[in-house]
């Protein structure tokens, strides 16, 4: 089942079942309470997009460096005897998600 969203109503659906977008508490904001799918009606994520997209400013990851702090070295030998503890896998993609997602080598 799919809805529209109109810009100029936010809120405002062809079903009102569908209503899951909602103002947001700060100002300008919209919310979305669900899973989004650009180029796709099958999202398993928060958010899917399928196909390029463009971000004008930062994308801020866990793993950026400015949203840490107390960094320091640790024991060399204890992180590789924890390495020799993992779990390692080798793995070939499914061949409908690899042609979906562009991958040549799967």
């Amino acid at each position: 089942q799919k809805s529209s969203f109109q810009a100029s109503n936010p809120g405002q659906f062809e079903n009102d079942s569908d209503v899951l977008w909602q103002r947001g508490h700060a100002p300008e904001t919209i919310a979305y309470h669900g899973r989004v799918g650009i180029n796709t009606d099958t999202p398993d994520e928060a958010l899917v997009v399928c196909g390029n997209a463009k971000v004008m400013g930062r994308v801020m990851h866990p793993s950026d460096s400015r949203a840490k702090q107390n960094i320091r070295e640790v024991d060399t030998n204890e992180q590789l005897r924890r390495i020799t503890q993992m779990r390692l896998v080798e793995y070939d993609y499914k061949p409908e998600f690899a042609s979906v997602m562009g991958i040549k080598d799967t």
